[in-house]
C-alpha cells in the first residue's frame, strides 16, 4: 500500500507510518527478574525496560572505579570518570520511585606516579548528587581485611603507605526520607548486651558525653543491635582470613573472598574469566532488606555478574541488571543453580540467549 499525500502549502507532502519502537529481549529472565546485555544508557533508553520508569524503589551499584588507569572491567580514567558519572544522574533519576533509594559503590584511587591520593571519587559523587538534585541520606564504609596489599609500589616496595582495604558506599534519594527499617538489618547482641538483658540492671543516669541514659533505655529487647554504618566481616570471618584470634563485636559480615561458589565453580567448568570486582553478596542483602520490600523492584545498571539480581530474587524482590560484557551474563547465569524451588521457580534462568535482539 503507497504512503498517502497531501498538498500543504500547495505541496504535496507524503506521511509514512511510524515505525514501533524498538524491544530489547533479555539475556535471560528469572520468576523474579531480568538481565539484559548493553551498555546501561541505551538499554535504559529501549522497551520493555522503559516501563519501569519511576517504579525502581532501589537502585544498587558499583559501577568500573575511577583509576588512573585501564583495566579490563572497563573503567574510565580521570576527569572524564567524574563527567561520566554525574551524566548517569540524568537517567537514574528518571527510573527512581519517590521515595526510592540509590546506593552506590565508588573505589578509593591514587594519583599516578605518585603515593598520593586522587579526590576524583569524591568529585564524582559530588557531581552525581548534584546532578541529580539528590539528598545524602548517609555514608557507610565497607571494610575488607582480606583485601590484597596496593597499591603495590607504595605498600609493598617502598613501604611508604598502609593497605587500601575499604570502600565508601553512598545512599542516596530523591527524597530526605526515602522508605528505609533498620529493624530488618538487626545484628546479634553482644554477650555483654545480653547478659544485660538477663540482669535487668546497668549504670543510668548522666554521661560526661553530656547524654543522660534513662533508668530503663536499654532493658528492652529489640531482637538485636542497630548496625553501624561501618560494615565489617563477623570476627571469626576475619579470624579465619587472617589466623588471629578477635574478641567478640556485633558487626555485619560483608566478606568476598569465598572461590568455591556456585558462581566461581561455574566459570572454572566452562573456561572463562570470573569478574575481577564482584560485589559481596551479603552486602546486596543489606541494603535490599533495609530498603525494600517483597514484590518491590530493584536495578542495578552494572550488573557484572549479577550479584544484586541473586540477592533481589532470594529476597523476593522483583529486579532488573544491565551488563555489557556477554561472558559476564553467562557466568551470572550460575547463580541461580544455588535457589530451591521455595525461592524460584524455575531455579535457572529460561532464556538461553546473550545478545539482545531489537
Amino acid at each position: 500500500m503507497r504512503p498517502k499525500r497531501q498538498r500543504q502549502n500547495g505541496q504535496k507532502r507524503t506521511y509514512r507510518p511510524r515505525r514501533p519502537a524498538p524491544r530489547l529481549s533479555p539475556a535471560y529472565t528469572t520468576s523474579y527478574g531480568a538481565m539484559y546485555a548493553g551498555e546501561c544508557e541505551a538499554v535504559l533508553n529501549i522497551q520493555p525496560v522503559t516501563k519501569e520508569k519511576g517504579k525502581v524503589q532501589l537502585i544498587f551499584t558499583s559501577p568500573p572505579f575511577v583509576l588512573n588507569r585501564k583495566k579490563k572491567y572497563g573503567n574510565l580514567e580521570g576527569k572524564h570518570y567524574v563527567k561520566w558519572i554525574a551524566s548517569l544522574a540524568d537517567v537514574l533519576k528518571r527510573y527512581v520511585a519517590p521515595q526510592g533509594s540509590i546506593v552506590i559503590e565508588l573505589g578509593n584511587a591514587w594519583e599516578p606516579g605518585q603515593p598520593t591520593m586522587s579526590t576524583l571519587a569524591m568529585e564524582a559523587l559530588l557531581a552525581f548528587k548534584k546532578r541529580g538534585n539528590f539528598y545524602l541520606c548517609q555514608e557507610f564504609i565497607c571494610f575488607n581485611p582480606a583485601r590484597l596489599p596496593s597499591p603495590v609500589q607504595w605498600v609493598n616496595v617502598e613501604r611508604c603507605r598502609v593497605k587500601d582495604s575499604f570502600t565508601r558506599i553512598w545512599w542516596l534519594s530523591p527524597s530526605p526520607r526515602p522508605k528505609a527499617d533498620n529493624r530488618r538489618v538487626l545484628v546479634q547482641y553482644s554477650d555483654s548486651m545480653r547478659s544485660l538483658l538477663r540482669r535487668g540492671t546497668y549504670n543510668s543516669g548522666p554521661r560526661p558525653s553530656e547524654h543522660h541514659i534513662g533508668a530503663g533505655s536499654f532493658l528492652v529487647d529489640n531482637g538485636g543491635a542497630i548496625p553501624p554504618n561501618v560494615l565489617i566481616p563477623a570476627p571469626n570471618d576475619i579470624a579465619s582470613q587472617l589466623g588471629t584470634v578477635l574478641g567478640p563485636v556485633d558487626l555485619l559480615s560483608i566478606v568476598n573472598t569465598g572461590a568455591s561458589d556456585a558462581y566461581q565453580e561455574f566459570c572454572r567448568k566452562v573456561g572463562i574469566q570470573p569478574h575481577p570486582a564482584r560485589m559481596p553478596q551479603r552486602l546486596a542483602d543489606f541494603f535490599i532488606e533495609m530498603l525494600t520490600d517483597p514484590g518491590d523492584l530493584v536495578l542495578d545498571p552494572f550488573g557484572g555478574s549479577n550479584t544484586t539480581g541473586f540477592a533481589a530474587e532470594y529476597s523476593r524482590r522483583r529486579w532488573i541488571a544491565i551488563e555489557a560484557d556477554a561472558s559476564y551474563i553467562f557466568g551470572s547465569r550460575a547463580r541461580f543453580k544455588t535457589l530451591t524451588e521455595d525461592n524460584t521457580t524455575p531455579p535457572f534462568p529460561t532464556v538461553p540467549a546473550l545478545e539482545p535482539a531489537l
